[in-house]
């Protein structure tokens, strides 16, 4: 089995479902609220957890009721709490989640509380779980400096460090120096480099700015038009699935868990980017976020049926 550490986000995803999303100044009648297990970090390990992996996460939240939350969710599906840290000074994070019923799609509002808490010395303290993972992968729902960290902690060890570069905020360029994957959707690519994905040369351009930063190999995620992959010499673009999608939260977060366990078990990157992609087609059709997470023999049954590809 697999092993992936990394810092990473805690929240409570609050979501409220509606026919249609309101504008400004407009109130929409809803039809159901739920509140689920979520936050970036917490959702990739999920999904790398149920995709086979044993799933690491360095995170923080708070001594209450969706704290509560989080933790029976850990202890239902069997994940490690070793370096999640329950504090009672901060509130446990949140995401306020709208999805629109006609396409799935959402607008999302994130509250970070208690994931600030996540720094260098929380990477640090976890150490030893670095030196006998297969793959390190985190996010930008904590601090930068925990970013820092577990990439240094990768260099040291030989480990690969994938960077998921979400949600956009304004960092230092040089947390991308040395980044062995790093996984952004079109609009954070934009964000990012200033180029407008809508093609494939788009692709080409805004990996090129990536990897002048030092990144080694790029992911842009495209949604339904599939991912694109290069690494500076060759290039892939790996078709999404068609399915029919409830909710679109966590379909970024399935895919990057989907692929670093792939990657961690020694798969090529385009099993691997196969892998990632049913993992996220799965996930669109099932409500939720972690809990929208599939199952590997789920996975590996997509992956024989969409790509021809046998994996035990």
């Amino acid at each position: 089995m697999a092993k992936i550490i990394g810092p990473g986000s805690l929240n409570v995803d609050i979501t409220g479902y509606a026919p249609h999303l309101p504008v400004g100044g407009e109130t929409t009648k809803g039809t159901s609220l739920r509140f689920s297990p979520g936050g970036k970090g917490s959702n990739q390990m999920t999904a790398a957890h149920r995709a086979g992996a044993e799933a690491m996460l360095i995170g923080a939240m708070g001594n209450d009721v969706l704290g509560n939350i989080l933790k029976k969710h850990y202890q239902t599906e069997k994940m490690s709490q070793k370096h999640i840290t329950v504090s009672d000074n901060f509130e446990t994070g949140s995401a306020l989640i709208e999805i629109d019923g006609r396409d799935g799609q959402n607008r999302i509002i994130v509250i970070p509380a208690a994931n600030e808490l996540v720094d260098r010395a929380a990477v640090l303290a976890a150490e030893g779980d670095f030196a006998d993972c297969d793959a390190v992968l985190t996010q930008l729902e904590t601090t930068t400096e925990a970013v820092l960290a577990a990439k240094e902690l990768a260099h040291k060890y030989g480990k690969p460090f994938i960077l998921n570069p979400a949600p956009y905020g304004v960092i230092d360029p040089a947390v991308f120096d040395g980044v062995d994957y790093v996984t952004p959707n079109e609009t954070e690519a934009e964000e990012f480099t200033g180029v407008k994905v809508d093609s494939v040369e788009d692709c080409r351009l805004a990996a090129a700015k990536l990897m002048a930063m030092g990144v080694k190999n790029v992911i842009i995620t495209l949604g339904v038009r599939g991912a694109f992959f290069t690494d500076g010499k060759r290039e892939l673009l790996v078709p999404a699935l068609k399915m029919k999608a409830v909710e679109t939260t966590g379909a970024g977060d399935a895919f990057n868990g989907g692929f670093v366990t792939a990657l961690a078990e020694g798969c090529d990157v385009e099993t691997a980017l196969k892998f990632a992609t049913c993992t996220s087609a799965i996930s669109v059709t099932r409500l939720g976020a972690a809990s929208s997470m599939p199952q590997r023999h789920e996975i590996l049954a997509l992956l024989k049926q969409e790509f021809g590809i046998e994996m035990q």
